[in-house]
């Protein structure tokens, strides 16, 4: 039995980005490479922020940050983070993987995403994802 004391802490998910409820009911599961994400970037207080563009790595399955340069299928935008994701555990460690959840269909504010997207990116899924 461990009964040492562990530390947590938790924070509030913004989620600013989105554009209306609509689609907010139904995001897809995913697995999340957190090696494709920069801990400075990304995730410098321990978690993945919402509304992180995201994209299927084509070679295994995982998805990571969308990135028009990558070859390895990040190069195109699949959806974005729906919640926000914890990859850094209370003891600083670094999940390789972790499960997280994709809009794939709604209203987003591309001005308010926490990273930039660009044109590119938004019209493949410009079908589903409508930036008001």
């Amino acid at each position: 039995m461990d009964l040492t004391f562990k530390r947590e802490t938790f924070s509030q998910d913004r989620r600013n980005w989105l554009g209306s409820e609509h689609g907010t009911d139904a995001p897809r599961s995913i697995t999340l490479d957190v090696a494709k994400f920069s801990q400075a970037s990304h995730y410098p207080d321990g978690y993945l922020k919402s509304g992180l563009p995201v994209a299927k790595i084509t070679a295994t399955g995982l998805y990571g940050l969308y990135d028009k340069a990558a070859t390895d299928g990040r190069g195109v935008l699949a959806g974005f983070l729906f919640t926000g994701v914890g990859v850094v555990d209370h003891r600083g460690r670094i999940a390789t993987q972790v499960g997280g959840s994709m809009l794939v269909h709604g209203f987003i504010r591309a001005d308010r995403l926490p990273v930039a997207v660009d044109p590119a990116g938004l019209a493949d899924v410009a079908s589903r994802i409508y930036s008001v």
